[in-house]
């Protein structure tokens, strides 16, 4: 028996990054990740199973205020890229937000669209705007809470946001420059689901290049690991694996 708990981005042939906060409780868990699947209930002939062979936390997770929730998945087996296996594009720091032009963000996962509610069998899409952190700290919104190392979206009207079961997935945005993909932000927490002045809030994935590298780098023998990998347009659909929690 599985079970859905969270989403997560591709990053290369064996990672996956994904939230901390998804991972209390999985120490006496097998987990696997599915990925290029877009129905929770029925896989097609593309889908991938890989199982997990270490979850890789941030040492400074705060379970708290959720002050760097990322964490990262290392995969038994490597995934094969297909048109609905691929990674996403990882920015080399915070500079890239601006350089990149990006031109439309998108939020997918299989999470429920009101707190406590069903997951959906069929993977979903929305777009959302990144929002000033400013403007995310004023009293009526989150009052000071979003810090550096993360970042909010969706829109001050609410009606469009992450919920519970999407957590780990991607904020993905758009560079018209490039024309690829990148990862904005992990799908983090936040106060209900989709209400007025309180969106989603994201890790922010800019901050953490460093802590990406060097976490993949102490996990594996140096002669295993490759750089961050730079790919063109993918389909904004099928970047999340999901994790199942096999009992």
């Amino acid at each position: 028996m599985s079970r859905h708990i969270c989403g997560g981005s591709i990053i290369s042939h064996r990672w996956v990054i994904t939230a901390s906060h998804c991972f209390r409780n999985s120490n006496s868990y097998k987990l696997q990740i599915v990925a290029g699947a877009n129905s929770r209930s029925k896989y097609g002939e593309g889908v991938q199973y890989r199982s997990v062979q270490q979850v890789v936390l941030h040492e400074n997770f705060n379970q708290t205020n959720y002050d760097n929730d990322v964490a990262l998945l290392h995969l038994r087996h490597p995934l094969y890229f297909t048109k609905h296996v691929q990674p996403l594009c990882i920015m080399e720091n915070e500079m890239d937000e601006k350089h990149l032009s990006f031109s439309s963000c998108y939020i997918t996962g299989w999470g429920s669209s009101v707190l406590k509610g069903m997951l959906f069998n069929t993977l979903q899409e929305a777009e959302v705007d990144l929002i000033d952190t400013g403007i995310c700290n004023q009293r009526s919104w989150y009052d000071g809470h979003v810090n550096d190392n993360m970042i909010c979206a969706g829109f001050d009207k609410g009606g469009v946001d992450t919920c519970q079961g999407d957590s780990g997935g991607p904020l993905q945005c758009y560079s018209k420059d490039m024309e690829r993909f990148y990862l904005y932000g992990v799908t983090s927490h936040g106060e209900d689901c989709a209400l007025p002045k309180k969106p989603g809030i994201y890790t922010r994935a800019s901050q953490y290049t460093v802590w990406l590298r060097e976490a993949q780098a102490r996990s594996v023998s140096p002669a295993s690991v490759t750089d961050l990998p730079v790919f063109k347009l993918i389909s904004a659909l099928f970047f999340s694996a999901f994790m199942a929690m096999l009992m």
